[in-house]
């Protein structure tokens, strides 16, 4: 008998790796470098979230020998990098950072970030197509930082991006998934598309939904970074993305406005009860 049942619930091994731009990864959770305590937290929380892609950026404040530690510990992790233009305001500011950074960092990877709003860090959709329009024509992998909206995506795929990058809410805040009606769009209109939530996760709760959803991965930074403890923290993102993941393969049920009961009562005995 236990031997029928070891077979009946064997373990299935799925491999459940993705592509991005020709190369193959199995972890779905991209981590940021900035705001740890240290370089060497830095290094440790990475290593613990299983991430395979690191953002950098040309703009860190960080110098001296605290500089030449962090870019250190980067080559140590030996990860694919992810150069960002944080903080352009303008196409020819990200377009020239873009470039620079495809220099320092040897890649032709770039995480597109064109800020419209000082406030939200909303980017600027005008100038974000603008920007990868010329990025794309000069040999860039750009994975672009976009809003929600249905029609900037679409913008952003015609003028020859591969991936999408929307934001679940403005950069910082950690309030999750705001707009998940808008996401879930994105997600059935552009089934192919690798899909990448960029921005606002702050819990690995957030992390889950958005997998849930049958996106392709989360970025995030300030969450793990800021916490306190960051190495515990980015463990549990990864088994959240996990969990999600898992759970987008496995077939979540639908909800339903009435219960339904999970044991069936047609063909059952009722029993009954006698008076003495």
């Amino acid at each position: 008998m236990s031997l029928i049942l070891s077979r009946q619930f064997k373990e299935v091994s799925v491999t459940d790796n993705w592509h991005l731009f020709g190369q193959e990864f199995t972890s779905r959770l991209l981590l940021g470098t900035a705001l740890y305590p240290s370089p060497q937290v830095m290094q440790q929380a990475i290593t613990a979230s299983g991430a395979e892609i690191i953002t950098v950026s040309l703009r860190r404040q960080a110098l001296g020998t605290e500089q030449n530690t962090f870019w250190n510990m980067i080559k140590e992790l030996g990860l694919q990098l992810l150069p960002n233009t944080a903080g352009c305001h303008s196409t020819q500011e990200a377009v020239t950072l873009a470039k620079m950074a495809r220099e320092v960092f040897e890649t032709n990877w770039i995480k597109l970030e064109v800020i419209g709003d000082d406030y939200n860090l909303q980017p600027d959709p005008f100038l974000l197509v603008e920007a990868a329009d010329l990025l794309v024509k000069d040999g860039f992998h750009v994975l672009p930082y976009c809003t929600d909206d249905l029609i900037l995506c679409q913008r952003l795929l015609d003028i020859g991006c591969e991936v999408l990058m929307p934001w679940g809410a403005p950069i910082g805040t950690g309030k999750g998934l705001l707009n998940p009606y808008a996401l879930e769009v994105l997600r059935n209109r552009f089934p192919e598309i690798p899909m990448i939530i960029d921005a606002g996760l702050g819990r690995p709760s957030h992390a889950c939904l958005a997998m849930e959803m049958g996106m392709d991965g989360v970025l995030l930074n300030t969450a793990v970074a800021k916490a306190h403890l960051p190495v515990m923290m980015a463990r549990g993102f990864q088994d959240a993305v996990k969990a999600g993941r898992q759970g987008f393969l496995s077939g979540i049920m639908p909800e339903r406005a009435l219960a339904k009961p999970s044991t069936p009562t047609i063909g059952q005995p009722f029993w009954k009860q006698e008076n003495y």
